[in-house]
């Protein structure tokens, strides 16, 4: 399903792979790096129109890893990729002439001249006085957005507290979240929300919290990056019983939370096989009935990880 990132008129699909694990570890020239490469030409080809990547997905092999495939492929790549500047990885720099260098470090591993979408990623090593300050993070991201270097800027980060406070700026197109909406934590809700009101593009990330939404509750999986209390686990089991009533998989409506909400313009779910492709497009494809979603919120709010986080990052 095509749909719009805001009002930027950039068509996005429903859902856009992420690549953070792509190519993790792998060696320059191995049979690891062989498979991780063959698995990016599936997803470039695949029925998904983006593909998200950052410069330091896996000390930049994910980049690596796709300017590999996009070679092989030549013009037959059907997906788009967008990207994320990072911090130095050596001094934590993330100035100006930082987001330059890690813009070109990407186009260089990608084997492109640019992309449309590039995301100000994770800037938790300057203070947001700092990024938005002259000479700061942010006026390298008006930069390349000014001179036609990208389409369309974001900022993608955690804290909603944080991402808050990067949106008001007014600066940036579109805004990214990791699992801060999903079955189990609402709270990029509000944030969302006014980046609409914005005319921004929203991408919700990790749909599944990083694990246990896809993995089950047995699985002791953690959320968010954060183990999973007894009390949230708890409320998973009563979760996959509801789903189970109404013969739905956990995983499918993880995954149909987010793509049937009005705030979200794409989800973002981290792929690095195809046999995680192939699973993916099945949940995509499952039919998830109306009811369930009145059913699963009569079980109250879940006992969410972040909030505790997101309030400590706020200080």
């Amino acid at each position: 399903m095509t749909r719009t990132l805001g009002s930027t008129g950039i068509p996005v699909g429903d859902i856009t792979l992420g690549t953070s694990s792509l190519g993790d570890g792998t060696a320059p020239g191995s049979a690891e790096e062989a498979a991780a490469v063959a698995a990016a030409v599936d997803l470039l080809t695949g029925p998904f129109p983006l593909v998200d990547t950052s410069n330091n997905y896996g000390d930049g092999r994910s980049e690596e890893v796709l300017g590999l495939a996009l070679a092989q492929l030549g013009g037959r790549a059907a997906a788009r990729i967008a990207t994320k500047v990072d911090r130095d990885p050596e001094t934590g720099a993330f100035d100006r002439d930082r987001v330059l260098r890690s813009y070109e470090e990407s186009l260089a591993r990608l084997g492109v001249d640019r992309v449309g979408i590039l995301h100000f990623h994770d800037p938790y090593s300057v203070t947001f006085e700092e990024a938005t300050a002259p000479g700061g993070g942010l006026e390298g991201m008006r930069e390349l957005r000014d001179s036609g270097a990208v389409d369309a800027i974001g900022i993608a980060a955690g804290p909603i507290p944080l991402m808050t406070r990067y949106v008001e700026t007014g600066l940036f197109d579109l805004v990214l979240s990791h699992n801060r909406f999903t079955l189990v934590d609402r709270s990029a809700e509000a944030l969302f929300a006014d980046a609409r009101r914005r005319g921004m593009g929203v991408f919700n990330a990790a749909p599944f919290g990083a694990g246990i939404l896809a993995k089950g509750s047995a699985s002791r999986a953690s959320y968010g990056y954060t183990g999973a209390s007894p009390g949230l686990v708890t409320w998973i089991q009563r979760a996959e019983a509801v789903c189970a009533d109404h013969g739905v998989p956990l995983a499918a409506a993880a995954l149909h939370f987010s793509l049937r909400s009005d705030l979200v313009d794409s989800t973002i779910v981290g792929i690095s096989s195809t046999r995680r492709l192939q699973q993916l497009i099945a949940l995509r494809d499952t039919s998830v009935p109306d009811a369930l979603w009145g059913d699963l919120d009569a079980l109250g709010p879940a006992p969410t990880p972040l909030a505790a986080q997101d309030a400590a990052a706020a200080l």
